[in-house]
């Protein structure tokens, strides 16, 4: 009798060599209800990769799927994905977050920085106004959010009136990416950042308390500037999410603990976890036992003492295959979590292809939807609507429309960015986190950070034989 395969081979997709970045021929497969890459270079041999801990989380996410949101493009189909990046017409997602790195210069020197950031350059006002108009058009005047990053941006000289430039414009959602360092010293400044409350908010970088995670993750002792920080943003009443690089064995055991911190925090609205990518400082890697989303989602799981179960996030539509969510709301008893014991793929129309959870857009969603043939899901719905959005929420001032949705609401996420390890063609094609770059060009977040980054040729980014 002919011995079985250790593996169940699922599908078929291209990926990268991590040594040469040729283009390879992948399988995914499962094996001991996890998900693997198995790929073959011609010059570096066969090589496996682990793309997800749970293989049964893997297999449900497509019944989440649903239409992409179009956008327009950038450069031609020539040399096939990842190399024809500008948006180019292959690309599946519009760009749910645009992200534009106004600076090279950092504070800190971080051994996992995806930038290589340190002694760098500002870009000139004149240039990033014109990525900011060019982004607002690609989305067809309906730009969703906008990652203002670097390096460090507060670091700029110009940076407040780089964001109310950037809150002059037709995008929604402004965000503030940032290590903090700056506001825990310059109250001044935090004061400034205030006046932009509304469509704004400080995206944070934070990692844990334990400093042996600091050293590991960001090269000092940082920790407790962080949470002074923070402290600071709170007083001033900005809104915080949290994002956690998490890598295994060095701070996954504090998930819960970041958890507890944000939730108890008055203006931290909500955590981004995400699993450290290997590229730039941090490309030389061993993967094995790496860090996955839905290994993140068990470990939420086991720290968050019964307040967060696996099954409360579902994945999010516009991008299944490497981005889950879930949303929480305030009651007498805690924070719980919405999506508990309510099916979400049942109401894909109400979820738009966007990070962002607006109430006043929901709202508007709930009303197109609720004379559907799924009237009754609707209403069943909305009972539960009511506790987490007011009845006189439309009669609230802006500010305190963002107090409400600050105090009251909290969302918790996981994404999972793609390296030449664990390149999935099928899900770059998806990727919506997209860098809006100084000539013009949108390149999804993982490709320009394994690809164009260091800006090389055409030809030499493209290591394999002609197309």
């Amino acid at each position: 009798m002919n011995p079985q395969r250790e593996y169940r081979f699922l599908e078929q997709t291209l990926s990268l060599c991590p040594q040469c970045l040729m283009r390879v021929d992948a399988k995914i497969v499962l094996k001991k209800n996890s998900v693997y890459l198995l790929k073959f270079c011609p010059v570096h041999g066969p090589q496996e990769e682990i793309l997800e801990k749970d293989g049964d989380y893997y297999l449900q996410r497509m019944k989440y799927d649903k239409p992409a949101t179009v956008s327009k493009t950038q450069t031609e189909r020539t040399l096939g994905c990842p190399f024809d990046c500008g948006l180019c017409p292959e690309h599946e997602q519009h760009t749910c977050n645009g992200l534009i790195e106004i600076t090279s210069e950092c504070d800190l020197k971080c051994p996992v920085c995806y930038a290589e950031s340190g002694q760098g350059r500002h870009l000139a006002l004149e240039k990033i106004d014109s990525m900011l108009d060019f982004f607002v058009d690609s989305e067809f005047g309906g730009a969703e959010i906008l990652q203002i990053s670097g390096g460090e941006p507060t670091r700029h000289p110009d940076i407040l009136e780089i964001l109310r430039r950037a809150k002059e414009k037709k995008i929604k959602y402004v965000l503030l990416n940032t290590n903090g360092l700056r506001m825990a010293e310059d109250e001044a400044f935090v004061k400034e950042l205030s006046r932009f409350i509304g469509g704004f908010e400080v995206y944070f970088q934070f990692d844990g308390f334990d400093p042996k995670t600091d050293q590991r993750l960001r090269g000092r002792k940082v920790s407790e500037l962080k949470q002074a920080a923070i402290q600071r943003l709170e007083q001033y009443g900005i809104p915080v999410t949290l994002v956690t690089t998490v890598d295994a064995g060095v701070n996954d055991h504090e998930i819960g603990r970041i958890l507890e911190y944000g939730i108890r925090a008055k203006n931290i609205r909500g955590i981004n976890f995400q699993p450290v990518a290997f590229f730039g400082r941090h490309h030389e890697a061993v993967t094995e036992g790496r860090a996955t989303l839905s290994g993140i989602l068990e470990e939420i799981e086991k720290q968050s003492k019964g307040m967060l179960l696996k099954k409360d996030f579902f994945p999010l539509p516009c991008d299944v295959d490497r981005v889950a969510i879930t949303y929480l709301y305030k009651t007498k008893k805690g924070f719980v979590p919405l999506t508990r014991n309510f099916k979400a793929e049942k109401h894909l129309p109400m979820i738009r292809n966007t990070f962002r959870f607006d109430p006043d857009d929901f709202l508007k969603d709930l009303a197109k939807n609720i004379f559907s043939t799924s009237c009754c899901d609707y209403l069943g719905f909305f009972s539960k609507l009511r506790k987490l959005i007011p009845q006189n929420y439309f009669l609230k001032t802006e500010q305190e429309k963002v107090a409400y949705v600050s105090e009251n609401t909290f969302r918790v996420s996981v994404t999972s960015f793609l390296d030449a390890y664990n390149f999935d063609m099928k899900s770059m094609k998806k990727e919506c986190v997209h860098i809006i770059t100084p000539d013009l060009k949108k390149i999804p977040f993982s490709a320009y950070n394994i690809l164009y980054r260091n800006r090389k040729t055409e030809a030499e980014t493209v290591p394999e034989k002609k197309q």
